[in-house]
């Protein structure tokens, strides 16, 4: 690997001077590079980050079955808040730390309600256990050998679902996400992560905010203390309840005028960029008091 990991990009001078305890990102389109891997310089920065005292948590539209295939580059630094705040997964080992997913009943009845109010619609559901879809739903993504398929989603369904997902035969555009929202109501809230034409339904209250400020506050941290990286739609809660926020260069519009800072795009290793910066502020401070871990408490 090569060792000059300081080319490119550097910080920017409007950038906060005082060292986060702990530091949350986004993945796909701001920690990972267009093609969803971790770079050399990223892998760097993430290690520093760690080994100055800067805790690190991913937080992500990804299921938890989507975090395991970072476990090679990022095992080392604890834990992901996977399917926009429903579930809570130790990367190293998958093991689920805490979950938040929607009832057998609700799914069913969430479903119901999707078809009287859109008409054809094509539904999809990711659980603890894996993937099932519906017959006609497109994913862009491959679907994992063995995955039910069915005529209504309501038949793979038999236990907490994280995410239910939602394709419609008309396209919506960018209000596909409000248009799914309406049709479900206040008992279940629908995120935008930036998929064209995909409204990702969770349980009422789940948010990447939410289980973040969780997390932080089982671990003494303060959203003063933290820093938050993102680049979509899903990321604005947590990126307006962190302390400090940055937006990757190619973050949606809305994102770029809500977080506080700017960092370089996903391409050009603007999380680490802003990991390193973190990393020399924390060096520079030496050890907060109570910053230590506790012993065999998962690392963020």
């Amino acid at each position: 690997m090569a060792t000059d990991h300081a080319a490119g990009p550097g910080p920017d001078a409007g950038w906060p001077q005082r060292a986060p305890r702990l530091l949350a990102t986004d993945l796909d389109g701001t920690l990972l590079g267009p093609a969803g891997t971790v770079s050399a310089r990223t892998a760097h920065a993430l290690r520093a980050a760690e080994d100055a005292g800067v805790e690190v948590v991913f937080v992500t539209a990804r299921p938890p079955r989507w975090v395991a295939e970072l476990a090679p580059h990022v095992a080392g630094h604890g834990v992901a808040i996977c399917a926009n705040g429903a579930a809570v997964v130790e990367v190293a080992t998958g093991r689920v730390l805490a979950s938040h997913g929607m009832a057998v009943d609700l799914v069913a009845d969430l479903a119901a309600r999707l078809r009287a109010e859109l008409g054809e619609v094509h539904l999809a559901v990711e659980t603890l256990v894996g993937f099932a879809a519906e017959t006609g739903y497109l994913d862009e993504h491959v679907v994992p050998p063995g995955s039910p398929v069915v005529d209504r989603i309501e038949d793979a369904v038999t236990g907490p679902t994280l995410k239910l997902l939602v394709r419609t035969a008309t396209d919506h555009g960018p209000e596909h996400a409000t248009v799914v929202q309406r049709a479900v109501g206040s008992d279940a809230l629908v995120a935008d992560s930036g998929a064209v034409g995909l409204g990702e339904v969770s349980a009422a209250g789940v948010t990447k905010a939410a289980a973040l400020a969780d997390w932080a506050a089982r671990r003494g941290v303060a959203a003063t203390d933290v820093w938050a990286c993102g680049d979509a739609p899903n990321d604005l809660p947590m990126l307006g309840w962190a302390g400090e926020s940055f937006a990757v260069a190619n973050a949606f519009g809305s994102v770029r005028a809500a977080a506080r800072h700017a960092c370089p795009a996903n391409a050009e290793d603007g999380v680490a960029v802003v990991l390193e910066h973190a990393a020399a502020l924390a060096r520079t401070a030496g050890p907060r008091p109570g910053a230590a871990r506790q012993q065999g408490a998962p690392r963020a």
